[in-house]
């Protein structure tokens, strides 16, 4: 949960949750197209001995087996970039979360990947709500997340996925959300 907007005196909370579009995937997805595309027109200069790069001579690559396995990671490496450029293109895992005291309602929202399942809506009620729960792991692969912890056992995280968040925000952001549904706060 990033973003916090609030209206109407209070009644509505909402959190933005990042999805794809963040400053790293997009620096990943321009390195992974420049590297992708080199290696592919390497490939090809070798094969059509023809110089295609304007910076290398790669016509003097024999094409097997140098010129092949160029166009091999050069053909790999644009589709890793393809895949990249169009998650952040579909802003996979972006939405929001919003709570709505009024009318009792709780509304999660993502954005998945296109097809049949591409959006992701789940509503319940706020009475539904058992608690909200902080799971904090820290080490070589640290994980700070919130969920919303129904009655029925099921979990719901509200946190985005990916950079973890800093510590005083995923408590202070929790203690915030426990206060506005007016339900405890598990896992401090």
């Amino acid at each position: 949960m990033t973003a916090k907007t609030t209206t109407s005196i209070d009644s509505v909370l909402r959190y933005e949750v990042l999805g794809s579009r963040r400053f790293s995937n997009y620096w990943w997805a321009t390195i992974v197209t420049i590297g992708g595309t080199g290696f592919l027109l390497s490939g090809l200069s070798s094969y059509l001995r023809v110089n295609l790069l304007p910076f290398a001579d790669p016509t003097e690559l024999i094409f097997i087996p140098q010129g092949i396995a160029m166009g091999f990671y050069g053909v790999c490496g644009v589709l890793l970039a393809l895949y990249l450029w169009l998650t952040v293109l579909w802003d996979v895992g972006g939405g929001y979360n919003e709570f709505d005291r009024k009318t009792g309602n709780i509304r999660i929202f993502r954005w998945g990947f296109p097809g049949k399942n591409r959006k992701v809506d789940f509503t319940c009620k706020t009475s539904d709500v058992q608690s909200v729960r902080v799971d904090i792991k820290e080490g070589l692969s640290p994980r700070r997340s919130i969920y919303l912890k129904l009655k029925d056992r099921r979990q719901f995280p509200l946190t985005r996925v990916g950079q973890p968040i800093a510590l005083s925000d995923v408590e202070n952001q929790a203690a915030e959300l426990a206060r506005y549904l007016q339900v405890p706060l598990e896992g401090l």
